[in-house]
């Protein structure tokens, strides 16, 4: 997979990003008084629960375990404020996660019985059937339980640019134009020519190009913006973008 590596992280849209937007909403839920502080972590971990499930489901866990333990994970990270534990200096949110959850898998989840399974407790929306379908696809015997949830992290995070951009598509009335230059978009296999694309959407060859530019400055601005909310500064966008597309490479 082919992702370009941007380096328009100045400026006020990013300083715009950073006030409010990276992964500084776990550090600031440490703090009740914080407005929202809980909703905006919920929102994080709703977003990245799958990465989860499968490394749980590649240590060997059945697809019922493995939501009971992954659903349990963010119960207690949440309720008993684990992401207390938190510090700007620890990096990635991707990294403090999976750490989390290890020490999570290690030292509490033998100590609850089937009776306390997510009881009373807080719940992180879950499409298991859905991910359990997607877990299978594609899957080398070969990954370990990191390479996977580093994979899925990758890929969860690509889908979510991906949707915020047919959302602000359609929103313009252009979902059908979304759905034919979509293939233009970095790791996309679609075999549709600029040619192509003009004739379906009726429009000039040249037209279609510089639609295709806006759309792809749009992704990396889009792009950014996501991995800016899982860092811990300006200067980790960079490296992990890159991390990213390393980890994709792989596979």
């Amino acid at each position: 997979m082919s992702i370009a590596t941007p380096n328009d992280a100045t400026g006020p849209t990013a300083r715009q990003w950073f006030a409010t937007t990276h992964w500084s909403v776990v550090l600031s839920a440490a703090d009740t008084s914080e407005p929202g502080h809980l909703a905006a972590l919920e929102q994080l971990c709703q977003t990245y629960w799958y990465p989860l499930y499968s490394y749980v489901r590649r240590l060997g866990h059945n697809p019922e375990d493995a939501q009971d333990l992954t659903q349990e994970f963010f119960a207690r990270f949440l309720e008993r404020k684990s992401f207390r534990l938190a510090e700007r200096e620890r990096g990635r949110f991707r990294s403090f996660l999976l750490t989390s959850l290890k020490r999570f898998l290690v030292n509490e989840w033998e100590r609850a019985t089937a009776k306390k399974r997510g009881g009373g407790k807080l719940q992180v929306p879950m499409d298991t059937i859905t991910a359990e379908s997607h877990y299978g696809q594609g899957l080398s015997h070969e990954l370990t339980a990191e390479k996977i949830y580093e994979r899925n992290w990758a890929l969860t995070l690509l889908a979510r640019v991906r949707d915020r951009l047919q959302t602000e598509y359609s929103a313009q009335g252009k979902a059908e134009r979304f759905a034919h230059l979509e293939t233009f978009l970095p790791g996309q296999k679609g075999e549709l020519t600029y040619a192509d694309a003009g004739r379906l959407l009726g429009v000039a060859e040249g037209t279609v190009k510089s639609d295709v530019n806006r759309l792809k400055k749009r992704y990396r601005g889009l792009l950014r913006a996501e991995i800016a909310n899982t860092v811990s500064s300006p200067d980790d966008i960079n490296a992990e973008l890159r991390h990213l597309i390393m980890v994709l490479s792989e596979v």
